[in-house]
């Protein structure tokens, strides 16, 4: 690929994600209100989001419990913590990811 093709399609790439993290923004400013179904679709979705991650991270783990299953199970269970204490999804996540890095080669 050539540069200008990179650079473009990164370009492109941004512009579109401004664009869509700036729409609810432009349309919902000021007076207008936004709609109750969306409303609690934001207040759902954090925890839908850590729902999927968790099962994605569980699915493997199979017969090998020591090597996969408690370095696992020790990421999640910091994952329900740091989200129940702080309910920031970025922490949590970043928080059972290097958890789950640090258990790894002790088991």
């Amino acid at each position: 690929m050539k540069h200008t093709t990179v650079i473009a399609t990164i370009l492109v790439t941004a512009v579109t994600t401004f664009a869509l993290r700036a729409a609810p923004s432009v349309i919902f400013h000021g007076q207008r209100k936004m709609p109750d179904w969306l409303d609690r679709l934001g207040k759902m979705l954090p925890s839908a989001i850590m729902a999927v991650l968790i099962v994605y991270c569980l699915k493997d783990i199979g017969d090998d419990w020591i090597g996969i299953g408690i370095p696992r199970m020790l990421a999640v269970a910091i994952v329900v913590f740091s989200y129940k204490w702080k309910h920031s999804t970025l922490l949590s996540i970043v928080s059972g990811t290097a958890a789950y890095m640090l258990f790894l080669p002790l088991f």
